[in-house]
């Protein structure tokens, strides 16, 4: 199976095929411009997988919106680098992925650590069991049954006896207390 040869159009014959929604229109499009966009959202957003979907995002906002782009206010590859650079923006401003990097798990902070300060992950070392010791005694049960016994979010409240979103709850400042004694 030979690969598929990229669409590559001049710019006249793209805004042309967009402005008839055209198919060649759309898959030139993301040929042709895909990794330069990719490129300033993940540096925007910086997490891959959030940056591809809004890479996936800004591509249905530029064919849905593309009546709006105007050969006379600018070029195309500007129109689409700011609607690109908006939806980064509008998404690491969003309220759901600021929680969802509140609630990243241990071992991604450990990870984050290690990658940023070059070094080896030895948790006796690090006195990680004194530092979950320090916890309150609902965080610590919590965080030893997600992080050590691999229950799920559903399961600890199962098992406590408690509302899932008081496990939540208590989870995110069992972290937050355990990242502070790493920053």
């Amino acid at each position: 199976m030979s690969p598929k040869r990229k669409i590559s159009l001049s710019e006249e014959e793209l805004i042309n095929a967009l402005r008839h929604r055209e198919k060649i229109g759309a898959e030139a499009l993301y040929d042709m411009y895909s990794s330069s966009l990719y490129g300033v959202i993940v540096r925007i957003v910086v997490d891959t997988a959030v940056a591809e979907d809004v890479l996936q995002e800004t591509f249905v906002k530029i064919w849905q919106s593309f009546s709006g782009y105007s050969a006379e206010k600018g070029r195309l590859f500007t129109w689409m680098v700011n609607i690109a650079r908006n939806l980064a923006i509008d998404k690491i401003r969003s309220k759901d992925f600021k929680n969802q990097n509140k609630n990243q798990e241990l071992e991604n902070n450990v990870t984050f650590i290690d990658e940023q300060r070059n070094t080896v992950y030895k948790p006796e070392l690090l006195g990680l069991k004194d530092l979950v010791q320090q916890l309150k005694p609902e965080q610590k049960s919590i965080l030893d049954l997600v992080y050590f016994k691999g229950y799920t979010h559903v399961e600890v409240a199962e098992e406590l006896n408690v509302p899932l979103g008081t496990v939540k709850t208590r989870l995110r400042m069992a972290i937050q207390q355990l990242r502070k004694s790493f920053n």
